[in-house]
């Protein structure tokens, strides 16, 4: 196939490029730096404008990851302005290239992430839910899949991947937060009893592969483990991997007073139930945390 990617020098464009170059796909990956993505992306031709792409080729598929980091910082209005440009103007100028194809490509997955229900509290949580639409996190991502669905207009499927923290020793949630649980300096967030919903890294790799090949699979799926943990549960579980205490809790009070609305990123969650993607047959590697962290940590 020959795919188009964005955000594929990130974590998972990266595990994807490497995944997809072994299988002998044609990739393109749409970069600031194109330069510098033959040598992240396993040999991808980078380019620094779509309009480099037309008149060649039809496309296959597209996948758009491509977002600043959400996590990183304070939601001040400055980031806020960044993180809308950086997933919703991006898709907006994407799908209209998409439009402009003679023949455009059969398939769009596009990213999302498991904040679109925002902050779910108790209550289990499937694609059919609604959107929380409560913080700006569940407003951008609504606006995002909004953007990628109108690309159906000139037939193309579409399918949303709404993410949970991917979880990867060398990038994301889990490297952060190996240095300090080493340490046994680790503890639960806040009452540690909201839900946190995680898939390891090569079930991502694997749920992107899946979608794109199966004809059918069109609309959000959920890209998380079948087993819902509580943060208490995740952090003594990682602790535990690591034969280390988890005894230093961080109060939910510093962490609102540290990060602003950023906050519902950590004390906030969604009790996720995978039934799109379970239903679309896709089977994973490592559904237990346990069996999972133990995995990622033996890779170091």
């Amino acid at each position: 196939m020959r795919i188009l990617l964005t955000g594929g020098t990130g974590l998972i464009g990266r595990a994807l490029c490497q995944h997809w170059s072994q299988q002998g796909h044609a990739l393109y990956v749409w970069s600031r730096s194109p330069q510098q993505v033959p040598a992240l992306c396993g040999g991808a031709r980078g380019i620094a404008q779509l309009q480099e792409l037309d008149g060649g080729p039809p496309l296959d598929a597209v996948v758009n990851l491509a977002g600043a980091p959400i996590a990183d910082r304070p939601w001040t209005q400055a980031r806020q302005a960044l993180l809308w440009r950086s997933r919703v103007g991006l898709t907006r100028s994407l799908v209209d290239w998409i439009g402009r194809q003679p023949v455009p490509p059969r398939v769009l997955l596009s990213g999302s992430a498991v904040g679109w229900y925002g902050d779910g509290g108790q209550q289990w949580l499937s694609e059919d839910n609604a959107p929380g639409n409560t913080d700006f996190g569940s407003r951008l991502c609504v606006a995002w899949e909004q953007e990628a669905e109108r690309a159906r207009q000139w037939g193309v499927r579409v399918a949303l991947l709404r993410t949970a923290p991917v979880l990867a020793p060398q990038g994301g949630m889990l490297a952060r937060l190996l240095p300090p649980f080493r340490l046994g300096l680790g503890g639960r967030l806040g009452s540690g009893q909201q839900w946190m919903p995680w898939i390891h890294l090569d079930d991502q790799v694997a749920l992107i592969d899946h979608l794109l090949q199966h004809q059918d699979a069109s609309g959000p799926f959920n890209a998380c483990a079948p087993e819902a943990v509580r943060n208490a549960d995740f952090t003594q579980t990682l602790a535990h991997t690591l034969h280390r205490p988890a005894i230093l809790p961080a109060p939910a009070w510093a962490l609102r007073l540290a990060l602003g609305e950023m906050s519902v990123l950590l004390l906030g969650g969604q009790r996720l139930v995978p039934r799109r993607t379970q239903e679309a047959g896709f089977s994973w590697r490592h559904p237990l945390l346990p069996a999972a962290l133990e995995h990622l940590i033996q890779k170091q």
